[in-house]
């Protein structure tokens, strides 16, 4: 995987997102690649929508990672963040936040089976993003930091 030109992980976060749901996930995305290896580069787009159409399935979801059969087409994931207001007054704003980093981490386990050729596992994904999520909790003073 050392051929292909792009490595690394990058957060894009459309107009409308809120503030501290960006700001947090930009935190998460900096202990992400301390580590996980990104040998073939995964864009993350923070979408302003409470629900994105998944491109295969066509469902309505909150996240999404498109895996591409070939490894030099641009992968992605999508993370959908429009209802983090109603979170927030059904679970609480570190549960909302909570919430935002499962998806991302859920859909990095995708990524990272998508890496190894393996089918995309969702009960894999859900038990290694939430581990992932509680790791990184661990490891700071506060999910808000900001």
């Amino acid at each position: 995987m050392n051929d292909y030109p792009s490595a690394g992980l990058r957060l894009r976060s459309e107009p409308g997102v809120d503030p501290e749901v960006r700001i947090v996930c930009i935190n998460f995305c900096k202990w992400l690649r301390t580590r996980i290896n990104f040998p073939i580069r995964v864009v993350i787009y923070l979408k302003k929508d409470e629900q994105i159409k998944n491109r295969t399935t066509k469902e309505m979801v909150t996240a999404t990672f498109f895996a591409p059969y070939e490894k030099d087409v641009e992968q992605y994931i999508h993370i959908a963040t429009g209802d983090y207001k109603d979170l927030i007054r059904e679970r609480g704003k570190i549960d909302a936040l909570y919430a935002m980093l499962e998806s991302i981490a859920h859909e990095i386990c995708h990524y990272q089976q998508w890496l190894e050729d393996k089918e995309l596992e969702e009960e894999e994904a859900e038990e290694k993003g939430s581990q992932l999520v509680d790791e990184y909790a661990e490891n700071i003073d506060s999910i808000l930091e900001f």
